[in-house]
This record gives structure tokens, C-alpha cells and sequence, in this order.
């Protein structure tokens, strides 16, 4: 490996990250052509069905990124990269004659392939620079995650622009074939403009190369990536039908808010590059999962309107009921007052700002007696109703989605600055590995969104799960580091421990 960086290594560097964006916008494709096809009626697909289609190319570049990130050490980048390009471009131009689901699926599991570049690009980015330039470089080569953002802001636009704005809809199948001759062009590009070179640790046997498979370090590099790229893929997918369903959005608008999560995530990774390297992979991931799981129990509060009992009337005395209207109840000579639900009703229909933004509580009484009829001192007169209102305000939860994605970003870029630390010889293999278990994420995820919005109704359950998953990933790091100080520095082991029981 060069100690200088020269402009050769830019130039590699320049067309890793313009390669893997082109493989990340293919990748996510699903998330913005299967919701129009479903919307628009072209294909009956439920939500687990959809769930399958956005997961399925997931899966096949998360399982492929190992050995093609072995193939990269092995032998370079520059013709497994291009290679790549041109196999994938294969089955997405045969998208456009996908007639069923089980067509579209196995179409699906193979242009997913382009998901493994980045395991390809990792090897490749990684040779070029030195090892204190390395959280920088892949943090640049990783932000070519925005390719997601490129495909749901651009790709709405191209359909309605095919379709004559949905007018013949059957024009959508020009997309996917615009997409293969972009994948036909990179590979070109890549041919004629890239320079081969692999890794300089000298040639070893299959055994030696899967050997840091055996450490459980490369394990958890990999759950932590579970999280913040597997989810990361999920969710830019899976934003697009939520803004349609839960807010109404049209496809070009839940395009553009879901690009809003997706494109800073993957910019913001070269922030997280350089943050590993100035302060370090552990702080910034301890960081990144403390406001993950802040931001996901934001998140998952639903928009929701929930009817409760609420605060009755009941006789002061006993008597004959005299008087019963929407207003009031007479018992007797005494008059008792009802709020009115017409009122309430009147409010709930005003515009109201705070409404939008936080919870909202509107309360009614309506009578359980009639007149003539003979009451006890507190029997109640008017049962209660309060109906708590929550509109979760768009415009707050894209903000909120757009900060999960920066802490996401960072993340990533954290995640990774650990690899060329711990293991400097295998980078290709163990970045191929940990890409493969955080590329689960991307598949496993959408399918169990699916399943939960099935079971619970709620779209926000999604959120629930990211909590929880963030939650396990905090506690595993916290309780790694109490394990290294109690090894590495026993006495302060024992100071933190006396501090807590006091």
C-alpha cells in the first residue's frame, strides 16, 4: 500500500463512488417501481408481498458480498467491478417484460447482485490509501449510498414523464431499461478508465482467507452494521409507500421525502469517516446508537386518534329526571351542565398549529338517563368521552426520519473504520463479510415490516423494531468496553464498580 496518495488513487477513488452509486440506486429500485405498480394497479401485490420484493434483491447482495469481496483480494477490483455492472444490467433491462410475481421476484434476486459492489469497492477503495487516510476513503466511497436518494427522487419522475403522467401506464417499462444501459455505461467507464491493483499481503489459501470469519468481532461489526446500512437499505425502500399510505403523498412527493432520508445519510458518511479517524470508531458508534434509539422512540409513536372514557357527572342528590337535552340534565330542581360533543366537534375541525405538532385532547359528556326516570345520590347521569388526537405532523416526521439517516451515515462510516484497524490484511473478506450480515438487514427488514403492519395495523411498528434493535446494539458496545477496561485496566475496573454500589 502507497503511503503518498497520488491523483491515481483519486481517480479510483472518484470512480469506486460513482460505481457504487449506480449499484446502490439499482439495488433500491424496488422501492420506488413496485409501489407505483401496486398503486397504480398494474399488479395485485399485498404488503408482504411487497415486503418479499423489496427484500429479495437485498438479500442477493448481501450474500454474495463475501465471496465477491474475496474475489477482489484476490484478484483486484477493476474487472470484478466491471463485470458486475454488465451482469446486472441483464436481468434489470429484462424487468421491463416481468408479467407475475414470481417473474419479477427471481428478476429481482438477480440485479440485486449490484448490492455486492460495495464489498468490491471496499477491497479496491482500501488498497489505495494509507491507514491514516482510510475512515476518509471509505467514508467518500461510502456515500455513494445516496444512489438511493437518486432513485427515489429521479425514478417518480421518470415514470410519470413515460406515462404521460399515468395515462398509459404500461410505459412504465421503459425505466428499468434506462437503468441497464446506465449499468452498460459505468461498466464502459470502468473498462477504459480504471486501474487494476490488489492488495499487497502475500497470495494464501481459502482457510487463511475465512479464518477472521472465526472472530466474534467480525460478528458484531456485522450486527452493528444490521442496523445502521441494513435498516438504512430497508427503510429507503420502504419510506415511499408510507408517505403514500399514511399521508397521502403522491409518489413523486413520497419520492422526494424519502431522498430527504436517503441522500444525507449517505453524504454524511464522509463526516463519520473523518470523525472515526480524529475521535475514534467507538466513540462515534456509542454516539450513534444513544441517538438512534432517542430518535426511533420518536419515531414510533403513531398518527392516531384514541376514544377514552373520560369525566362523568353523577347526582348530587336523589329525584326524578326532569330534563335530559345535549346541554343539560335536570334531577329535581337541580341543573347539571354537559359539555357539548358539537363543540368539541367545532374544535377538532378549527385549524389548529399545536394540534399538527403535539398531542390534542378534546372532551364531551352524553346522557345515560331519561326523563322520568328515578336516580340514586351518585348514580351517574352522563357517561364521559375524551378523544386524544395525535396528527403526526409530515413535516416533523421527515424531519426526524432525515436525523435517523445522518446518525445512520455516521454510523456506517464508523462501523467500517474498525475493519482496516483489526484486520489491515483482510479488509475485502471481513468488509465482504460484515457488509453481508448488515446487507440482511436490508432484506429481512422490509419482509418484517410487511408482517408487523399485517399483524399490528400500525406503520410506526416498524420504528418499534428499529428501537429495540438499537437498544441490543448499544448494550452489546457498552458491555465490550466495560470487558476491555477490566482487562486492559483492571484498578479503574474496580474504581467504576465501587462508584456504582455507592
Amino acid at each position: 500500500m502507497q503511503e503518498k496518495i497520488n491523483s491515481l488513487s483519486y481517480r479510483m477513488l472518484f470512480l469506486n463512488t460513482l460505481a457504487f452509486t449506480i449499484c446502490f440506486a439499482v439495488w433500491t429500485f424496488n422501492g420506488v417501481m413496485v409501489t407505483y405498480l401496486t398503486d397504480n394497479g398494474i399488479f395485485d401485490w399485498g404488503p408482504v408481498e411487497i415486503g418479499w420484493l423489496f427484500g429479495i434483491p437485498i438479500l442477493t447482495g448481501a450474500i454474495f458480498r463475501l465471496p465477491l469481496g474475496i474475489l477482489t483480494d484476490k484478484y483486484g477490483g477493476k474487472w470484478i467491478f466491471a463485470g458486475l455492472l454488465l451482469f446486472c444490467a441483464i436481468p434489470m433491462y429484462l424487468i421491463a417484460y416481468a408479467n407475475s410475481f414470481i417473474f419479477y421476484a427471481i428478476l429481482s434476486f438477480f440485479f440485486g447482485f449490484a448490492g455486492a459492489g460495495f464489498a468490491v469497492g471496499i477491497g479496491y477503495t482500501s488498497v489505495w490509501f494509507p491507514k491514516s487516510w482510510q475512515g476518509r476513503a471509505l467514508g467518500i466511497f461510502g456515500a455513494g449510498n445516496a444512489g438511493a436518494a437518486v432513485t427515489t427522487l429521479l425514478a417518480p419522475t421518470l415514470l410519470n414523464h413515460f406515462t404521460g403522467n399515468g395515462i398509459d401506464s404500461e410505459n412504465w417499462r421503459q425505466l428499468p431499461q434506462y437503468y441497464a444501459a446506465v449499468l452498460v455505461l459505468m461498466a464502459l467507464v470502468f473498462v477504459f478508465f480504471s486501474v487494476n491493483k490488489k492488495t499487497d499481503a502475500p497470495a494464501r489459501t481459502m482457510g487463511q482467507i475465512l479464518k477472521p470469519l472465526q472472530s466474534i468481532r467480525v460478528w458484531r461489526f456485522g450486527f452493528y452494521y444490521f442496523l445502521v446500512f441494513g435498516c438504512f437499505v430497508a427503510f429507503a425502500q420502504w419510506l415511499v409507500p408510507y408517505f403514500v399510505n399514511v399521508y397521502g403523498a403522491s409518489l413523486v412527493i413520497a419520492g422526494l421525502f424519502a431522498s430527504l432520508f436517503s441522500f444525507p445519510s449517505g453524504v454524511i458518511r464522509v463526516l463519520g469517516g473523518w470523525m472515526s479517524d480524529k475521535m475514534g470508531a467507538r466513540r462515534v458508534m456509542l454516539g450513534t446508537f444513544r441517538w438512534s434509539i432517542l430518535l426511533a422512540a420518536l419515531l414510533m409513536v403513531p398518527r392516531m386518534d384514541i376514544i377514552t372514557p373520560g369525566k362523568g357527572i353523577m347526582a348530587g342528590n336523589s329525584g326524578e329526571v326532569t330534563m335530559v337535552s345535549d346541554e343539560k340534565i335536570v334531577v329535581g330542581e337541580k341543573s347539571y351542565g354537559l359539555a357539548s360533543k358539537e363543540l368539541a366537534n367545532q374544535k377538532m375541525s378549527e385549524p389548529n398549529t399545536f394540534a399538527s405538532f403535539l398531542p390534542h385532547k378534546y372532551n364531551w359528556q352524553e346522557p345515560v338517563v331519561q326523563e322520568g326516570q328515578q336516580v340514586e345520590k351518585k348514580e351517574l347521569l352522563a357517561k364521559g368521552v375524551t378523544q386524544i388526537s395525535f396528527e403526526a405532523n409530515m413535516w416533523v416526521y421527515a424531519t426526524l426520519v432525515l436525523l435517523i439517516g445522518i446518525v445512520w451515515g455516521i454510523g456506517k462510516a464508523g462501523v467500517y473504520r474498525f475493519i482496516p484497524d483489526y484486520f489491515p490484511n483482510e479488509v475485502g473478506t471481513v468488509g465482504g463479510m460484515v457488509g453481508v450480515i448488515g446487507g440482511l438487514g436490508g432484506f429481512v427488514c422490509p419482509i418484517l415490516f410487511g408482517y408487523l403492519l399485517d399483524w399490528t395495523g400500525l406503520w410506526t411498528s416498524s420504528w418499534i423494531l428499529m428501537f429495540l434493535i438499537s437498544v441490543l446494539c448499544l448494550f452489546w458496545m457498552l458491555r465490550v468496553t466495560r470487558n476491555i477496561v477490566k482487562t486492559e485496566s483492571p484498578d479503574i475496573a474496580e474504581k467504576i464498580e465501587r462508584v456504582e454500589k455507592t
